[in-house]
């Protein structure tokens, strides 16, 4: 696979954006939505009829995948798209929301977080660099970094906690990513629903230097003035250039007053 991936701006409505991500796999025009396959299929749907009613790029789940079918054996198949019989872009989770909404089967350290699987009791650990390495081997275009998603309502003292937690993570991903021509890889913003937080982790992530970023651990039980709020906070502070991508967000309200706020991608 060769090429880049590079992201335009192609046109604005106040702080709406119409813009083109380009792949080596095919170009994503945003605002986009990505329908979610959490384990490589979308339920209840063939891959000709999601790409049939617009979609450009799918979204898969790293951490599930890697408990079944196993990301080597995907790789021995010849990779995600294959298995998937997707040939468009695909955007992989790196199991940051797992850490949150699996949190009774999982112990968590500063290395990494080490989950009971739901499906057989066994055990498996999952860092910045095995994360990206299963991502790296389903063979994903755009790869997320991993963080540690918490749960609102939470304590400042929490948010700040998983936030910086989550910062020196997405150093060791992007450490781990290393150079991939052709493929991409997303920060994400953490710091609960404390503005001050949103915006430190906003900078710190633009100085790593990331493909794209996006906005996590919204949408998670917080009202959406909340969430909102959050959004106007950050936006002034992620690169113009870069694609900009609120995690786990899909309603039709929410998807619309986020996209006049300058959001561009959602699952």
């Amino acid at each position: 696979m060769s090429g880049e991936i590079s992201f335009a701006v192609l046109a604005t409505d106040g702080s709406a954006r119409l813009g083109a991500l380009s792949t080596p796999r095919g170009t994503i025009l945003t605002p986009a939505f990505m329908p979610v396959g959490t384990a490589a299929t979308i339920k209840a749907m063939r891959p000709q009829d999601v790409r049939a009613l617009g979609a450009d790029v799918v979204l898969a789940n790293a951490y599930h995948l890697m408990l079944a079918p196993g990301a080597e054996r995907i790789a021995a198949l010849g990779g995600l798209h294959r298995f998937m019989n997707w040939e468009r872009p695909i955007l992989t989770d790196s199991g940051g929301f797992q850490v949150m909404s699996l949190a009774r089967l999982r112990t968590l350290s500063e290395r990494g977080v080490v989950f009971k699987s739901h499906i057989d009791g066994s055990l498996h650990e999952l860092t910045p660099e095995r994360s990206m390495e299963v991502q790296r081997l389903l063979g994903s275009d755009i790869q997320m970094q991993f963080d540690e998603c918490v749960r609102l309502p939470s304590s400042r003292g929490e948010a700040e906690r998983a936030m910086r937690l989550s910062l020196r993570w997405a150093e060791r991903s992007k450490a781990a990513f290393g150079s991939q021509p052709g493929r991409a890889i997303f920060g994400i913003v953490q710091g609960g629903v404390e503005k001050d937080l949103r915006v430190e982790s906003a900078k710190a992530l633009v100085g790593v230097g990331f493909h794209g970023y996006a906005i996590g651990g919204l949408a998670v039980g917080e009202p959406q003035a909340a969430m909102l709020d959050m959004i106007e906070a950050l936006i002034p502070f992620l690169p113009a250039d870069r694609p900009r991508y609120l995690m786990g967000v899909g309603t039709p309200d929410d998807l619309l007053k986020s996209l006049e706020r300058g959001v561009d991608m959602f699952d």
